[in-house]
């Protein structure tokens, strides 16, 4: 069994974006809702200031808190460490949500991409509308993504909760998560730490490493290396 996870170079990461952006892409993830995000912290008083930027998304937990809340096993392990996400089996209940310290797990209240059915411009006074680009398009979603739907719901319907799920079907094919391919940087760092000799063990076996919430006793699978 493989213990897949992430490694975030934080002297690398330039706080641009891009991996919220690619991740709402592959993952037809509607707006309003992050899979990838981020936390934003200003800290002193000038001209002392402290400026911080840490990229988040699922940490695929060893002892994941929502896999152990969720009720009807919804949330799970897949033999590759990953926590995972049975959209069937989901009952929309949010146990997953409040047990998660990370908060980064999202429940569809509404139903998905709404936008494309709006008839609204897009920019007051103007043209366009959501409804008139799928249409002209041909999809319910301009960008959506088929090969998403290949492990996991395309579109995740009204009613059930969505997370990163690490990309597992772009792993499936030997790719690694679109977020880290996106990456200008390269600040994304994908593998098995199952394997002593992945890149990823030797990353924060040269610099050492720091996770969120350390104490929740979760043993988040993402880990932050070459902090300011």
């Amino acid at each position: 069994m493989a213990r897949y996870g992430m490694v975030i170079n934080l002297q690398k990461c330039v706080g641009c974006g891009a991996c919220g952006i690619s991740c709402k892409n592959e993952n037809n993830v509607d707006q309003g809702m992050f899979w990838a995000h981020h936390i934003k912290r200003t800290t002193g008083v000038f001209p002392n200031v402290t400026y911080e930027y840490v990229p988040t998304l699922c940490n695929h937990c060893d002892n994941a808190a929502c896999v152990k809340a969720c009720p009807t096993k919804a949330m799970y392990k897949d033999d590759k460490g990953l926590t995972l996400h049975n959209p069937n089996k989901c009952i929309g209940c949010k146990s997953c949500m409040q047990a998660c310290p990370y908060e980064v797990i999202n429940y569809n209240s509404k139903e998905p991409h709404g936008i494309w059915r709006d008839k609204t411009s897009v920019i007051e006074q103007g043209t366009t509308n959501g409804a008139e680009v799928a249409k002209k398009v041909g999809e319910k979603v301009p960008y959506y993504n088929p090969d998403r739907a290949t492990t996991y719901a395309g579109i995740r319907p009204k009613g059930i909760v969505e997370k990163c799920t690490l990309c597992d079907h772009r792993l499936a094919k030997g790719d690694i998560p679109y977020c880290a391919a996106s990456c200008p940087a390269d600040a994304r760092t994908v593998g098995d730490f199952d394997d002593l000799t992945s890149e990823v063990n030797q990353l924060i076996g040269k610099y050492g490493y720091k996770q969120l919430k350390p104490n929740a006793g979760t043993q988040p699978r993402v880990f932050y290396i070459r902090d300011f």
